[in-house]
């Protein structure tokens, strides 16, 4: 009689158990004591901004992005400072083209972007970009924010605010 049988188990339980068990467990444990967040920002754009500087661009823009000299304005502006004072985090702006501000999100010189750019952007393919937000003020369709790629604990972090503060 088989071992497995004088302990009650079932040989189909048994053979899930010797495929299935030892893989599960390794698994468990190695993902257990790795101390990864899900998610993580592999150059630590959100740990940067939290209590420091929050680097951003902007593209002028109907009243989502208002420049005038040195000051930015507009709707996105202020959800952009709202979200740095949530994060204890003064911003620094950068105005320029949509194009400049990708080239800058890109070489890691800016954490966001702003501007009339919508769920269409042609941008996707070398920066990341938020879920389109459609009712902020100033907005004609969902309007995103633009972030490096992959920094995924940042983007998580931005839309969150986005979502309390705005419905997406």
């Amino acid at each position: 009689m088989r071992r497995d049988a004088e302990e009650g188990e079932t040989g189909v339980m048994s053979r899930w158990r010797r495929v299935f068990g030892v893989p599960l467990l390794v698994v468990a444990l190695c993902t257990a004591g790795c101390g990864v967040t899900v998610p993580t920002d592999p150059e630590g754009t959100l740990d940067h901004v939290r209590g420091g500087e929050l680097r951003a661009g902007a593209s002028p823009s109907g009243e989502l992005v208002v420049v005038e000299g040195d000051e930015v304005g507009g709707s996105l502006a202020e959800l952009v400072e709202g979200l740095a004072d949530t994060l204890d985090a003064d911003v620094t702006w950068t105005v320029g083209s949509e194009e400049d501000l990708v080239d800058a999100l890109e070489a890691g010189e800016l954490d966001v972007a702003i501007g009339g750019m919508t769920d269409a952007t042609p941008w996707t393919q070398r920066v990341a970009a938020t879920r389109g937000y459609e009712s902020i003020r100033g907005a004609h369709g969902p309007v995103v924010l633009l972030l490096p790629l992959g920094e995924n604990a940042w983007q998580a972090a931005l839309e969150g605010y986005l979502d309390k503060e705005v419905a997406p």
